[in-house]
């Protein structure tokens, strides 16, 4: 991952993997709240003031959590999700962080029919107050296959 990182004139190699790899992980738990429905763990991760442009939101920029409550606090569909990080790209830039690549979700219905979607992310997350929070993002289809 060395290669995808624009490197941060004080910080060295090693602390920049350090940073990039919790960015990551960050970034992999909060698809796994999304994917699970956990809507405590998606409000630890984010802040208040989150924005995004994304699928649901029809064009029209998001702000704040209520928006994304709906979502994650619906009662669940039967469906059982999955997502991976695909061709993850860092760029630091002081106390804030744009994490770019695809989302693979796989699904699995309740009819036991299984699909993937593939979506191209970029995340914002701050540093603030010696965490890492998710602050913006936008979301946009990059395809699908059912199987």
């Amino acid at each position: 991952m060395t290669d995808q990182l624009s490197q941060a004139p004080s910080l060295d190699a090693s602390s920049l993997e350090d940073i990039t790899a919790a960015l990551l992980q960050l970034s992999q738990d909060l698809l796994d709240s999304i994917d699970q429905q956990d809507w405590d763990k998606y409000q630890q991760l984010c802040d208040d003031s989150l924005t995004a442009f994304e699928p649901e939101a029809a064009g029209h920029l998001v702000h704040g959590m209520p928006f994304h409550e709906y979502y994650l606090c619906a009662e669940p569909d039967g469906t059982t999700r999955q997502s991976t990080i695909s061709s993850p790209h860092f760029r630091l830039l002081g106390d804030v962080s744009v994490v770019s690549y695809i989302r693979l979700q796989q699904m699995t219905d309740s009819d036991r029919i299984t699909s993937t979607k593939a979506m191209e992310e970029t995340r914002i997350w701050q540093l603030q107050e010696g965490h890492w929070q998710h602050v913006h993002f936008h979301r946009s289809p990059a395809g699908s296959v059912t199987l």
